[in-house]
């Protein structure tokens, strides 16, 4: 499983932890999940379903794939 840096960033970004995610996501969202739910879907261990990620991505002011999804670089061959 890949460590997913951008969602780490954002996070720190706004001087947040880990339960202050988690608080949100129950308080705004009504998802309850626990702190080391979260930080599994940090570390990639854990992918979260679509609602939840969809609120996370929310929760920072991304977009899902800004979050989610890594931009991988292909070479054509020619």
């Amino acid at each position: 499983m890949k460590r997913r840096y951008q969602l780490i960033r954002f996070r720190k970004e706004r001087n947040w932890f880990q339960r202050d995610v988690v608080t949100k996501l129950n308080k705004e969202y009504g998802f309850n999940i626990s702190v080391s739910y979260y930080g599994m879907i940090e570390q990639g261990t854990r992918t979260p379903k679509l609602n939840l990620a969809f609120a996370i991505a929310d929760v920072f002011d991304k977009s899902i794939s800004e979050i989610f999804f890594c931009n991988q670089h292909n070479k054509m061959l020619g």
